[in-house]
């Protein structure tokens, strides 16, 4: 159910009488019980009617122009934001060499770049968790304690299927070394609640420092006997895990929405 808690009251009402729920008087509490429970029947009897393939092929689609079009209010809200910025530190950049609109195409890509990172992250999470969702209707997010420390009170399991406790990262690029630190102090509280650490992050680091902290990290997920799947090993995860070919599924939609030719 936690994947309907990120909805603020109004959009998760919009939400709900999207799928024909009646809305009136109804707490948020309420409400996400409710669409947690009709999204388990549709998968459900798509699955027993055999189109379950299909049926969460429509969910990613639908997902995905969910996104695409928060994306794109996101965007055009900055750059319109932009438009009002003092650019007077530009003359540091004429002085670097980068020309007044070199050096304002960078700014917006630069601030624009973030959302689209956030959101693709954010995208391609939740696209994963849907294809888990659709191997066990009754899995989902949910939190356990940190029995290991002070801080964080509770550690989040992406998607908990029986005793495995799947952690979903699209990247994970960071050099901080107290990452690792924490990270090893999360799977040893998820450990303790009887669960089984699994990591599956999609897109590989590529600087050296990065890719260090990972190899560390699958020497933790190792040593309490979790697992850590990385780069095409994610994929295929998903897909044995699951069932369902994720990467075929959202190459599909990605040469229906923007295929490579750039041709519409």
């Amino acid at each position: 159910m936690a994947e309907f808690e990120r909805y603020l009251k109004a959009d998760l009402v919009k939400f709900c009488q999207a799928l024909g729920i009646n809305t009136m008087k109804k707490t948020k509490k309420e409400l996400i019980q409710e669409a947690f429970e009709l999204e388990k029947k549709e998968i459900t009897e798509a699955i027993e009617k055999g189109k379950g393939y299909d049926f969460l092929t429509a969910k990613m689609e639908e997902l995905a122009e969910r996104y695409s079009d928060s994306l794109r209010i996101k965007i055009d809200s900055r750059k319109e934001e932009m438009l009002a910025d003092d650019n007077s530190h530009y003359l540091i950049y004429r002085v670097l060499g980068i020309a007044t609109e070199e050096g304002r195409l960078i700014d917006e890509y630069q601030n624009t770049g973030r959302f689209l990172y956030k959101y693709a992250g954010s995208f391609l999470e939740e696209a994963a968790s849907l294809c888990l969702k659709f191997k066990n209707v009754e899995g989902g997010k949910i939190l356990v304690e940190n029995n290991q420390g002070q801080r964080p009170k509770t550690f989040e399991i992406d998607f908990l299927d029986g005793n495995n406790a799947i952690e979903i990262k699209w990247r994970d690029a960071t050099t901080d070394g107290d990452h690792i630190t924490k990270e090893h102090t999360r799977v040893k509280a998820v450990q303790s609640h009887g669960h089984i650490p699994i990591r599956v992050m999609f897109y590989y680091p590529q600087r050296t420092q990065a890719i260090r902290i990972q190899e560390t990290l699958k020497t933790i997920y190792a040593g309490v006997k979790g697992e850590y799947y990385g780069g095409e090993e994610a994929w295929e995860f998903i897909k044995n895990y699951s069932g369902y070919d994720l990467k075929e599924i959202l190459t599909k939609i990605a040469d229906k929405r923007t295929p490579e030719d750039g041709n519409k």
